[in-house]
């Protein structure tokens, strides 16, 4: 039985062009996708060549070929940030992090440190153990620093630290935070760095918290809140090989308005992260 020869078809427009028939089950050789793709680069080069009719061809292939290689070295290098940022991201420097993690009890005020990038003056005072602060459920990796405010205004850090503890006996809710930074700038570590903190919602399994205080309802931190935040944050950013880029708002994680002030006023927001990234710039000239 004879098979039923296919008819060409044909493209619309002028000239009515024939296209070639390719015959079921046979596949191209690699030298015929080769010639093929070297056909697509010709139509390129000669579609340009009539658009730059003042270019040549050879200028074209110059430019193709930096295209490439701007192409590969981006790459290149999103790679290997990407896989420098996955092998630092357990502390960089564990010595300055290890008398805030769980192996050291009582409280303790830890000194400042020099340097734009060194750890601000920590009260170290834990919260009890308990299910509704401090769960000790082990924080693995971390990958961000989370920002809040205390929405209470005019309270202050130890209020805050404070009433996180008393969760245990009003069962309430669940919730705290590794920081609180107080109207005066001062800061108070309520769960070590080794431990999940409940206050970022999905991401408190791999990020550090930070509660902030301020003096009004709007949510702005005064300067002594503002100054202390922005060295602490550049203090853990460079423990934990971060950047500004890994510190984000509550509001960046489930869309609260928290940081209140600083989701209503992106430009502060960005001059925030803008001053910790130069701290983090600046800690190699001391």
């Amino acid at each position: 039985m004879k098979q039923k020869k296919r008819k060409p078809s044909y493209k619309k427009g002028r000239g009515r062009k024939k296209l070639s028939i390719r015959k079921p089950g046979v596949r191209k050789t690699g030298r015929q996708r080769k010639k093929r793709k070297a056909g697509i680069w010709k139509h390129i080069r000669r579609k340009w060549s009539r658009r730059f009719p003042g270019i040549e061809n050879v200028w074209l292939d110059r430019a193709a070929i930096l295209i490439t290689v701007m192409v590969l070295v981006s790459a290149a290098l999103l790679i290997t940030g990407r896989v420098r940022r996955v092998f630092s991201s357990q502390a960089a420097h564990p010595e300055q992090l290890s008398s805030l993690k769980s192996d050291s009890d009582g409280v303790e005020i830890l000194p400042a440190q020099d340097g734009p990038c060194g750890r601000p003056e920590i009260e170290k005072d834990y919260i009890e153990p308990n299910p509704y602060s401090r769960s000790q459920i082990e924080l693995k990796k971390v990958k961000g620093i989370v920002i809040h405010y205390v929405a209470n205004p005019g309270s202050t850090a130890r209020d805050n630290r404070d009433y996180f503890e008393n969760l245990m006996n009003t069962h309430a809710t669940k919730a705290s935070s590794h920081f609180v930074v107080g109207l005066k700038g001062e800061i108070i570590q309520c769960i070590p760095l080794d431990e999940i903190s409940y206050a970022s919602n999905q991401r408190n399994k791999d990020t550090i918290s930070i509660e902030c205080c301020h003096p009004g309802k709007d949510g702005k931190f005064n300067k002594a809140t503002y100054d202390a935040l922005v060295r602490l944050a550049a203090w853990l950013c460079d423990s934990y090989g971060l950047d500004s880029a890994d510190v984000i708002r509550h509001y960046d994680v489930t869309g609260k308005l928290c940081p209140l002030y600083y989701v209503e006023n992106e430009d502060a927001w960005v001059r925030l992260r803008k001053n910790i990234q130069k701290n983090l710039d600046n800690r190699n000239n001391h």
